[in-house]
């Protein structure tokens, strides 16, 4: 989508120059910004420090939008679905968009996850059903009980990870 346009003196002659909805930076210092399509400013045109805290990390598995994640060394960094029933597999963060194994998925380690479905409003836990979450924290030998966030409505979950504790 566009932008709106806007006139501008060229050098005294009135020119018609489109806002630019992201930044390469210095280059378009001065630039009138437009919103994108969900009315909001890109990060590109934000400072360093403002903005989601992601990351681009290579996929070790198909992962779907909302599912939680865990970064993992596999010669480097790798992400694939945090899993209770796994010691080792802690949720760090989140994907709003579906990823194929080895693409580089952007991980999102706080925020709002909207891609999540099904959810009851209140506190959340790591699934044992990998990159879920559930209202009920797993209670099996071997699992982990991690807080991941809290939901605010069936489509919405506020991650914030908290330490994990592996039962006996």
């Amino acid at each position: 989508m566009a932008g709106d346009k806007y006139l501008y003196n060229n050098a005294g002659t009135t020119t018609e120059k489109a806002a630019i909805q992201t930044s390469a930076g210095a280059g378009d210092a001065g630039k009138i910004p437009a919103l994108d399509a969900a009315g909001l400013l890109s990060t590109t045109m934000m400072p360093v420090g403002i903005g989601a805290d992601t990351a681009a990390i290579t996929a070790s598995e198909a992962l779907s939008a909302g599912d939680l994640v865990n970064v993992w060394n596999s010669t480097g960094a790798k992400v694939r679905k945090a899993d209770a029933s796994t010691s080792g597999k802690e949720a760090h963060g989140f994907v709003l968009a579906a990823v194929s194994s080895s693409a580089t998925a952007t991980v999102y380690f706080e925020g709002n996850d909207t891609g999540v479905t099904g959810l009851t409003p209140g506190p959340q836990f790591l699934s044992t059903t990998p990159g879920a979450a559930t209202l009920t924290a797993p209670s099996g030998s071997g699992n982990v009980v991690q807080r991941v966030g809290f939901a605010t409505a069936a489509t919405a979950l506020n991650f914030q990870s908290q330490p994990p504790i592996v039962l006996a």
